[in-house]
């Protein structure tokens, strides 16, 4: 398990990939709904909730769509960063709302003191945004971006909900839903809960569900009061993705053997030997961190290369030497690599990984 680091898909366990070897059942019967009605307490403690937390038989992005139709009503304000935090602005348009943007660097992360200034203008009804950014490693102050919406929201009598993508922060640093007052919250099979992909999880407010209630146009795939409606029964409105939700089962019981803050903490502790060795080691091949100091994800970290060796060359050799890891996304492309350590990934795995980069770089 130690030589797959992409920023997603990540490593599934050997025990979690044979659970999707059981026989199919009814997925609407009474053995489908134990199955779910387990699961139910460990995918509430990964997203610090009291609410429920549905499961969608989509990639993370479908559910993206779905906090849009359910959530915005007419003008989100998006906060952009990078490739994924712009796709879930660019849902918002394609599903038929307006929306703002709020850009900073590719690299950056945002201001609370910026977004309330925007949001303070007031014609807001939602905020987009993505804890870490996928593409560049950065994590978002979400708790103080948080409080800032809460605190325009007060000062401008509009009802303003939080719409949060946590694809890459959810399962693997301790994102708290309840606590931070976000609206909804999603992540995907494939990242820090090392699953394979296919399978998308989300929590919604009851400002969210009323919100939903409200509004017209919300679809069928990713209706949230159908997914609530079922879920009190531990059903899904469509016919899930069965071998998924088996892994999913088993997948629940290790993390739940584990203890969510005891995962949370060995990402953090992936996180600091990475940046410690690209600190460290790094500087004689053009290596250093790619977002800024304290606004780095405990899931991926990206490398700025500028260096002997390119950053796509990097990722080939390493790929010649059995290892995966990911390439620059998007504009960062030939000038990046970003190592996924997420999921069942460990410190020694890690280690292994960056004495493999250092041979291959010679």
């Amino acid at each position: 398990m130690s030589r797959f680091f992409l920023p997603g898909p990540t490593e599934v366990g050997h025990e979690v990939l044979a659970a999707m070897t059981r026989p199919m059942i009814g997925h609407r019967g009474s053995e489908m709904s134990e199955i779910l009605a387990g699961c139910d307490p460990v995918l509430r403690a990964i997203f610090r909730t009291e609410r429920p937390v549905y499961v969608a038989s989509s990639s993370a992005t479908g559910l993206m769509e779905g906090a849009v139709r359910n959530g915005v009503r007419r003008r989100a304000l998006a906060l952009t960063n990078g490739a994924f935090s712009e796709r879930f602005r660019d849902l918002v348009a394609d599903c038929g709302r307006e929306v703002e943007t709020y850009e900073v660097d590719w690299g950056e992360a945002h201001e609370p003191e910026e977004l309330h200034r925007r949001l303070r203008a007031g014609g807001f009804d939602a905020v987009t945004f993505a804890h870490s950014e996928t593409s560049t490693g950065v994590l978002n102050p979400l708790r103080d971006l948080a409080e800032a919406v809460r605190t325009a929201e007060g000062e401008t009598g509009d009802e303003i909900l939080l719409l949060v993508d946590g694809v890459t922060s959810v399962g693997g640093s301790l994102v708290e839903m309840d606590a931070w007052g976000l609206d909804f919250l999603l992540t995907g099979s494939q990242k820090a809960m090392a699953l394979p992909p296919g399978l998308a999880f989300g929590a919604a407010s009851e400002r969210m569900m009323a919100r939903a209630a409200t509004l017209t146009g919300r679809g069928q795939y990713f209706d949230l009061l159908e997914y609530d409606r079922y879920w009190r029964k531990h059903q899904t409105p469509t016919t899930p993705a069965l071998s998924l939700v088996y892994a999913l089962a088993e997948q629940a019981r290790r993390i739940d053997a584990e203890g969510v803050e005891a995962r949370a903490a060995r990402h953090d502790a992936m996180r600091e030997r990475c940046l410690r060795w690209a600190a460290e080691r790094g500087e004689r091949w053009g290596l250093s961190a790619y977002a800024p100091a304290g606004r780095r994800s405990p899931t991926v970290t990206t490398l700025a290369v500028d260096g002997p060796v390119a950053a796509p060359e990097i990722v080939a050799r390493l790929k010649r030497a059995g290892w995966t890891i990911g390439g620059g996304y998007g504009k960062l492309r030939d000038t990046t690599i970003r190592i996924g350590h997420m999921g069942d990934h460990t410190v020694e795995g890690l280690d292994a990984l960056l004495a493999a980069t250092e041979e291959v770089l010679g």
